[in-house]
């Protein structure tokens, strides 16, 4: 992904590309004195009224969301949104299909005393709306097409990288059975996190993620897989990102 977004963003910057709003004059990547870069580094696509795109590379796992949503939310972005790879969790699912997220079941445990659990992460109308249009433009799809492509649902994140692995037996509630019972479709180690941060400090958050693997129906995610994943799908999803964004900066920050 950051590889896509550097290449269209050195595009942007030298002149026009198909299907992405122009105007920015500057595309600002992160120093490497040392020859190695942050820990989770950032790419900026600037533009002069201040509503340029920033990409940051958080790596995996709850602990990197929950730090970086820490410090980017004092800077008071417009808003946020969630890409990336998950686990499809329903048969009716494809590798390389979209989730946009409505609903979050938070088991990644880093914001449980920041934000109890009982506490609600709403979708927002504004940013649902954004992704879903910039999802129709993108791959030209309507109707029943795009609904089979991009399901709408709630999406599961963990901390357990291994949980498919868990002992079943003589436990309560597994991870599977939780779920199950929360209709989750998706599940992820990130965007629940991203969200509730979103949710806790006032910055508008959205989720699209792309089935990558579906451990549930055999279908893991092998070199092979995965190379033939990113080469199909890569692409298509940030450019998806890209005008989810133009469609929030047309319709007015005042909205968010």
């Amino acid at each position: 992904y950051i590889d896509e977004f550097v290449r269209l963003g050195r595009a942007l910057v030298a002149g026009p590309v198909e299907g992405i709003e122009a105007g920015y004059t500057a595309f600002v990547e992160p120093a490497t004195p040392s020859g190695r870069l942050p820990q989770m580094p950032a790419w900026h696509l600037v533009r002069p009224d201040r509503t340029g795109i920033t990409m940051i590379n958080i790596g995996v796992g709850p602990a990197n969301a929950k730090t970086i949503t820490d410090h980017v939310a004092v800077l008071r972005p417009h808003a946020w949104i969630m890409l990336g790879h998950c686990a499809g969790l329903r048969n009716s699912q494809a590798l390389g299909d979209y989730v946009l997220a409505h609903g979050y079941v938070r088991e990644d445990h880093v914001l449980d005393e920041e934000l109890p659990l009982w506490v609600p992460i709403p979708p927002l109308a504004e940013v649902q709306m954004a992704i879903e249009s910039a999802v129709a433009e993108i791959t030209q799809l309507k109707g029943y097409e795009l609904k089979r492509l991009m399901r709408t649902g709630t999406v599961a994140s963990t901390d357990n990288r291994n949980w498919e692995l868990l002992p079943s037996r003589n436990v309560p509630t597994t991870p599977e059975r939780r779920f199950s019972q929360s209709r989750a479709v998706a599940l992820d180690m990130e965007s629940a996190t991203i969200a509730a941060n979103g949710f806790r400090f006032r910055v508008p958050y959205g989720t699209l993620l792309c089935v990558s693997d579906k451990p549930l129906h055999g279908e893991i995610k092998l070199p092979g897989m995965a190379n033939h994943f990113y080469r199909e799908r890569v692409d298509q999803h940030l450019r998806i990102g890209l005008r989810a964004v133009d469609f929030l900066r047309a319709a007015g920050i005042d909205q968010l």
